[in-house]
């Protein structure tokens, strides 16, 4: 009986550790590409690079970058929201002047340092975004958690779960929040101090303290902000511009709460075990908006099945329409191989055409993709959430759907049920680790146990 535990002991542990082993690798290698896609590549010189011209008859809007990694999307979308209004001067800033990553590896230039942001307004920015920033050092993250506690006073936003670095000030001690749905279980043992709130797209705390839930609730915040500082119409209007679906959150921000469900188990499997992934190429251009730039490498990257890299015509920093500067990290002519090219921008095939024209004389046999320009009465995500389900599976589709927290009924998802190749990976190793836990009972144990019979038997004899 003991010897048949220990064999079946052997096989447990052996199958543990090697299929989880080999789940642990891909997991945290998938996680690294996206959450710490810090630019490796020699950064082009900076000099010459413009700001926004300063208006100071103008509210200032300061969109935050971490020292670590910025999550894309909750960067970008305030960023692009405020400065449509054309009513504040929107700006990157950082602890200091070097380029930052965003998730998924879009590189970007702060405008201004922090310091040079006090010197420049004489007080405090009118808003500060604040979208989700890694702490993984503690260290790295005291400048940013410093500088928002300087200017507590203003009007402090949090996207997503920007509320972790924000409730890292303990500015939201004893008052109500809310984060992204999956950060939710860890906020709220974090910072048992604050009422995490999981139903409402947004909350308040009066008017200058704002956090939104996941992803695309930030929308419904920013949006929310501009109608309360210039007017309902006003935010109504960019909302129409962005044919943004959902406007009605913005006014009621009561949802139903998401939970963690079997579409979460595909997307931690896809990190673990998708090991054949896509390289999708995305072109930069001047004039690019800057949350179809950043949803490509939001919704794709994220899923663990795709690498994201960005391209250019040219080494130097690519102006978005919004006058953010951004650096490729490939240029046309030293690109790896590619499974796709995406072009994103509502007006991509206007405003690329010379990239477009590029890209075409070097003979390059991949067709460009125009996942926005080709169906400009759409919102932004909804294209590439449906190409994405036709490149891979609709559960892996549907768990980025549910990641960006987008509620409109407007999209039709088709593809594969469910992703093949990820489960047939995890099946392979599976069965590698029962034919290794196979071999060393065989060779080890039983073994052992045939000798010691063989023993015992010429002993009687």
């Amino acid at each position: 009986m003991l010897r048949f535990m220990l064999r079946i002991a052997v096989y447990v542990s052996i199958i543990v550790v090697l299929t989880g082993g080999v789940a642990a690798f891909g997991y945290l290698g998938s996680q690294k590409a996206f959450w710490g896609s810090v630019r490796q590549e020699p950064i082009p010189s900076l000099q010459g690079v413009q700001k926004p011209e300063h208006d100071p008859h103008k509210p200032t809007v300061a969109v935050l970058l971490g020292n670590e990694n910025t999550e894309g999307l909750d960067f970008m979308i305030p960023y692009q929201l405020f400065s449509m209004t054309g009513a504040y001067n929107v700006y990157a800033v950082a602890a200091d002047n070097q380029v930052r990553s965003l998730t998924g590896g879009l590189d970007v230039v702060p405008h201004y340092s922090f310091q040079e942001l006090d010197e420049l307004l004489g007080k405090s920015a009118d808003i500060i975004a604040i979208p989700y920033m890694t702490m993984l050092d503690p260290k790295s993250y005291e400048p940013v958690r410093e500088w928002i506690l300087q200017h507590k006073e203003t009007t402090l936003l949090s996207i997503c779960a920007g509320s972790d670095n924000l409730a890292a000030t303990g500015l939201l001690d004893g008052k109500s929040a809310a984060t992204h749905w999956q950060t939710m279980p860890v906020l709220t043992k974090k910072y048992p101090e604050v009422n995490w709130i999981n139903d409402l797209r947004y909350v308040t705390n009066g008017p200058n303290l704002i956090t939104s839930a996941g992803i695309t609730s930030g929308i419904d915040a920013v949006l929310y902000v501009i109608s309360q500082q210039l007017g309902e119409p006003v935010a109504a209007k960019i909302a129409t511009e962005m044919k943004y679906p959902s406007y009605h959150f913005v006014q009621n921000p009561k949802m139903e709460p998401f939970y963690v469900d079997l579409r979460f188990a595909t997307y931690i499997l896809n990190n673990a075990f998708q090991w054949n992934k896509k390289n999708a190429g995305v072109l930069l251009y001047n004039g690019v908006e800057e949350m179809a730039l950043a949803s490509v490498f939001d919704i794709y990257s994220d899923t663990g099945t795709t690498r994201v890299l960005s391209v250019s015509r040219t080494e130097q920093p690519i102006v978005t329409k919004h006058g953010l500067n951004v650096i490729a990290r490939h240029s046309m002519s030293n690109l790896p191989k590619l499974d796709k090219m995406i072009v994103p921008g509502r007006q991509a095939k206007r405003l690329a055409a010379e990239e477009i024209k590029s890209w075409n004389d070097k003979g390059n046999n991949i067709a460009l993709q125009f996942v926005h320009a080709d169906a400009p009465e759409r919102f932004l995500f909804e294209v590439q959430l449906e190409d994405l389900a036709k490149q891979e599976d609709l559960l892996t589709a549907k768990h980025a759907l549910k990641r960006l927290e987008y509620r409109a009924d407007d999209i039709h998802l088709a593809g594969k049920p469910f992703p093949l190749e990820t489960y047939g990976t995890m099946l392979l190793t599976f069965a590698v680790s029962v034919l290794a836990a196979f071999y060393i009972d065989r060779r080890f144990i039983l073994k052992r146990k045939l000798l010691c019979c063989s023993h015992r038997s010429g002993t009687l004899s």
